[in-house]
């Protein structure tokens, strides 16, 4: 049976109880720290190294983000530039061929209307022509019936000169000009 102890009892210093506490605090101590503190402390630097790890990973995400953002912002502006200088080439190209297709349009214009102005006075010869046949027949014909006599080829030929000078066939040509002239403004 345990003797009963008095409240003294606890206060005064036991040397048996003392010596046998020791054992087996040391005891104790020796046991947590093989088989206690040892896979403790392993579990703690496995997560704390763990965390540097991820820390560590964290920021190199991080910095790897901030490359990309700035590639992508680079990226972005070049492309934008690029896309300026695609623009202003298509416009520059646009008004190259529109002033090329305003010069052809105008080579065109002024081909058809010296085409026109070509076809004019070749119509006007042949209609002049025209009259002035039309005018020595009708001389030779108006003579023959005054003279009543066939005349001979060379007296025909000079009565239709004769007839032809005292007929002015530059005011059709002239009218015919101012006309032709009016036309093309």
């Amino acid at each position: 049976m345990l003797p009963i102890l008095s409240a003294n009892d606890l206060i005064k210093p036991n040397p048996g109880l003392m010596f046998w506490t020791l054992i087996t605090f040391v005891i104790v101590l020796l046991v947590l720290k093989r088989y206690a503190f040892g896979p403790i402390q392993a579990a703690l630097d496995a997560r704390r190294d763990q965390i540097q790890s991820d820390v560590d990973s964290a920021e190199n995400a991080r910095k790897e983000a901030q490359d990309a953002l700035a590639e992508y912002r680079q990226a972005l502006a070049e492309s934008r530039k690029e896309a300026g200088r695609i623009v202003d080439e298509a416009r520059r190209v646009a008004e190259d061929q529109r002033k090329r297709d305003i010069a052809q349009i105008e080579e065109e214009k002024t081909r058809q209307l010296q085409r026109a102005k070509e076809e004019i006075q070749a119509e006007t010869r042949r209609s002049l022509q025209a009259i002035r046949d039309q005018l020595a027949e009708l001389t030779l014909l108006t003579t023959e019936k005054v003279v009543r006599k066939q005349l001979d080829e060379a007296e025909q030929r000079r009565l239709i000169e004769e007839a032809l000078a005292d007929v002015d066939f530059q005011q059709f040509v002239g009218a015919e000009g101012a006309t032709a002239a009016e036309d093309g403004e």
